[in-house]
């Protein structure tokens, strides 16, 4: 369903959007435009509808861990909701073919969802997650490609190192989607998420990564790259202030200014002569 079809703008407020808006995102004919729609949906109903679209009958015990997802917050949920899935289906024939289709779902939820179920088994290897995440990080909605790197982000920081390493060739990608998830799933503190204790304290490791992007053209991936030095200049100002003293000697491109000038807003509240 075509998003005008229902509205001709999203909703600034939950209760502005409309019941056809909330329907159709409700039985997974229509993507969320932004937060407020998505806060607006009811999960737990589209889980139930998709159920019925894959044929698939929902059991009373289920249905009981439906309900105990009600109460808990929007991120939570989605998880919980993805990690059900992956347990409801694992035993069905079709189980490799249902995530694979899920993938191209039209809701920004269920694809949500889809990504955490295949993420799900603890025994893939850090080059599997990877995989298997990347076509979530180049997905079209914004929605999907945060919580991309949100789902693999434990996995990346348990192994830095490692990490950084297979994610230097996404920093190089043509899809500034795949750039932008190299940096952001590496933040020191991140968003929605917890912080990587290692990174507060040795941001020089994520080096190789930061130098690739420092002159990025996509304003997407530049506010990446930004946002990630102001994290570091919170317990690292001096890393932070020599290395944007060094980028802009090294690269007075206009892109990397405009890196520098929001990778330092911290540090300028805070009085540091950058």
């Amino acid at each position: 369903m075509n998003p005008s079809a229902t509205s001709n703008k999203p909703a600034r407020r939950r209760s502005e959007v409309s019941p056809e808006t909330l329907a159709a995102l409700e039985t997974g004919k229509l993507a969320t435009r932004n937060l407020v729609e998505w806060l607006a949906m009811d999960q737990l109903r589209l889980f139930t509808h998709l159920l019925d679209d894959l044929k698939l009958e929902a059991t009373p015990e289920l249905e009981q861990e439906l309900e105990s997802l009600r109460s808990v917050g929007v991120m939570q949920k989605s998880w919980g909701l993805g990690s059900l899935l992956a347990r409801y289906i694992t035993q069905h024939p079709r189980h490799p073919v249902i995530l694979e289709e899920l993938t191209t779902h039209p809701s920004d939820a269920v694809r949500i969802w889809t990504m955490t179920a295949i993420q799900s088994p603890a025994t893939l290897t850090l080059y599997q997650r990877l995989t298997a995440i990347r076509p979530f990080a180049a997905d079209e909605h914004f929605g999907v490609r945060e919580c991309a790197w949100m789902v693999v982000r434990p996995a990346l920081i348990n192994d830095l190192p490692q990490s950084i390493h297979r994610l230097l060739p996404w920093a190089k990608h043509k899809d500034a989607n795949l750039r932008r998830f190299a940096m952001e799933s590496i933040r020191p503190c991140g968003v929605w998420c917890a912080h990587a204790s290692l990174l507060k304290e040795q941001p020089e490791l994520a080096l190789r990564i930061l130098e690739q992007l420092r002159s990025d053209e996509a304003r997407y991936v530049q506010l990446s790259v930004a946002n990630w030095l102001n994290d570091s200049s919170k317990s690292q100002p001096e890393f932070v202030t020599s290395l944007c003293h060094r980028w802009l000697n090294e690269s007075p491109t206009k892109e990397t200014q405009w890196i520098v000038h929001h990778a330092q807003r911290t540090l300028r509240k805070r009085g540091v002569d950058s």
